[in-house]
């Protein structure tokens, strides 16, 4: 019974060993600079404006319509201060598992998550074209 025991947890901390990698670790692609999202895939004015629509409609549903915070944590720069793009960028595409939080990799690209992502660090008042 203790080899049992002894195998469930050791198969347990590895697993969970695996897990958290791939969510520390993003993907190359995840890591592109700006220069290099600017090709000619470049988002378009409308592509944006629906990512706008999509985060203050969609993600406020959970974060709040003013993304103050609500089911899910406050999304404004004051708050993401010591988040990476990438790490948000992950969190958007993959979702954080145990959480309200869905991924949105089946609707969204990494290049449109990066974007969201880079918007949220800036203030969707202030956003890039």
């Amino acid at each position: 019974m203790k080899n049992i025991a002894l195998l469930l947890t050791s198969f347990c901390f590895i697993a969970s060993l695996n897990f958290n990698s791939a969510i520390a670790a993003p993907s190359k692609s995840v890591k592109k600079t700006a220069e290099q999202t600017t090709s000619s895939t470049a988002l378009t004015k409308q592509r944006k404006n629906d990512l706008l629509h999509l985060v203050k409609q969609d993600c406020g549903s959970c974060h709040g319509m003013t993304l103050k915070g609500g089911l899910g944590p406050a999304l404004l720069p004051a708050d993401l201060v010591n988040k990476p793009e990438y790490f948000l960028t992950i969190t958007i595409l993959e979702g954080r598992p145990g959480t309200a939080m869905p991924p949105w990799k089946d609707i969204l690209s990494e290049q449109e998550a990066q974007w969201i992502a880079a918007q949220l660090l800036q203030g969707l008042d202030n956003e890039q074209d």
